[in-house]
């Protein structure tokens, strides 16, 4: 038939005349005629013979005008759908938009040091965080948007102290600037509806500002969005952690590699585009933002402090005196006027007590040194036959009375418990 139409056209154009045309092809006039006047070649088109959908679409359509949002196995169950249910579903989903609207995403474009986007990556692979434990702490990813470049630390938990703790790390350590804007999505620890105390006082001591972004907004963190992709593609296959701290030396040495690659975003590697980026941010303040958990109070008999689900000795030094606490990403310290009370790993399980062996020898101490004061104060209360004890002048009983002064006092003396 394609054949045909294009003999028509190619004789037409020789010159050939419609009727020759017809009595050589062996078809009628007006069958050359059409092939003429047609813009395109022939198809061929089979008038469709409907679905069984389309009788329940009605009802489809008062549920979707109810609820946009609901599912098309629960539209199904509605209506009484029995049948295919991929082909329910292509049908929902063709007429949803009608009901639901449609939010088209707009192409973002970045200027230089404006935004840096974070978010949470969670490995796939478990990383053991103590003896026979194992979990997948939180990887804090950073990106730069403008050029691309990676930056990323695993922290203990996403605990507000902890997350700005590895914002700091990363600003402060592979970033080395303060870009104008932080773009989270609704993470608990930064804030939901509004920044938390903490998150906004971090950003003011940066100097910068902490947007949140509503879900599922793809022209918001893209960037950050592919970067975890890249990161269980290429960092992750064939790869074996034994600690967090493994974890973090491994990704440190991938992320130059990381930020090597050409981008087609971009057309440059990030690597070389990340000095034109930090010339365009803010430096980094000359006071370092609070981060991590602290607490402060008197420390007990019982010579720890609960930490973020562990318990860390003090020095019993200590036992009554105001000590302060503070737990970083790497570290757990307690000072006591100033001084140095307490130094410990920072434990990334729960439940645990970690003891400093001179903290448990120096309580061993004190105790000794406490039983013999008080084995000694019981002696003395308890003067036993033998024991000399001190027979007070009459004179001083006669002043603590205002007894008239008759004459010179005896002097002390001793007297022997029989």
């Amino acid at each position: 038939m394609l054949d045909q139409w294009a003999e028509i056209r190619r004789l037409r154009g020789d010159g050939v005349a419609i009727k020759a045309i017809a009595r050589r092809l062996g078809v009628a006039r007006n069958t050359v005629r059409a092939a003429l006047a047609s813009d395109g070649p022939p198809r061929y088109e089979r008038p469709g013979r409907g679905s069984a959908v389309d009788a329940l679409m009605p009802r489809v359509g008062e549920l979707l005008k109810e609820d946009p949002t609901m599912p098309a196995s629960v539209i199904a169950g509605r209506v009484g759908w029995t049948r295919s249910g991929s082909v329910f579903r292509a049908k929902v989903a063709e007429v949803r938009p009608l009901f639901a609207g449609v939010d088209p995403a707009d192409r973002t474009v970045y200027e230089p040091g404006e935004i840096v986007q974070c978010d949470l990556w969670f490995p796939n692979k478990p990383v053991p965080v103590g003896p026979g434990v194992v979990a997948t702490p939180p990887v804090l990813t950073m990106v730069a948007a403008w050029c691309g470049f990676m930056m990323g630390v695993m922290i203990p938990s996403k605990t507000v102290g902890d997350l700005l703790a590895g914002m700091w790390r990363i600003l402060s350590g592979q970033l080395g600037a303060v870009p104008r804007a932080l773009v989270w999505d609704h993470e608990t620890g930064i804030g939901k509806e509004r920044l938390t105390e903490r998150a906004g006082a971090f950003a003011g001591t940066l100097g910068c500002r902490i947007v949140q972004v509503k879900a599922r907004s793809p022209e918001h963190k893209g960037v950050i969005e592919r970067s975890h992709g890249f990161l269980e593609t290429s960092f992750e296959p064939g790869r074996e952690f034994t600690s967090p701290a493994d974890f973090n030396a491994q990704l440190a040495g991938w992320l130059p590699e990381a930020n090597a690659r050409l981008l087609r975003r971009t057309g440059r590697r990030p690597a070389d585009l990340i000095g034109q980026e930090r010339a365009a941010m803010r430096p980094l303040p000359p006071v370092a933002p609070a981060t991590g958990f602290d607490w402060s109070g008197r420390l007990g008999r019982d010579y720890y402090v609960r930490v973020l689900g562990n318990d860390y000795s003090v020095d019993p030094s200590a036992i009554g005196r105001r000590v302060d606490v503070h737990a970083g990403l790497d570290e757990v310290t307690a000072r006591c006027g100033g001084e140095l009370v307490a130094r410990h790993e920072r434990r990334w399980t729960a439940r645990g007590t970690i003891t400093d062996p001179a903290h448990r020898e120096q309580a061993k101490r004190l105790r000794a040194e406490h039983d013999r004061i008080r084995a000694e104060q019981a002696r003395l209360r308890q003067a036993g036959p033998g024991h000399l004890v001190a027979v007070r002048a009459l004179a001083d009983y006669d002043d603590a009375f205002a007894v008239p002064d008759l004459g010179p006092a005896p002097r002390p003396a001793l007297a022997v418990v029989r």
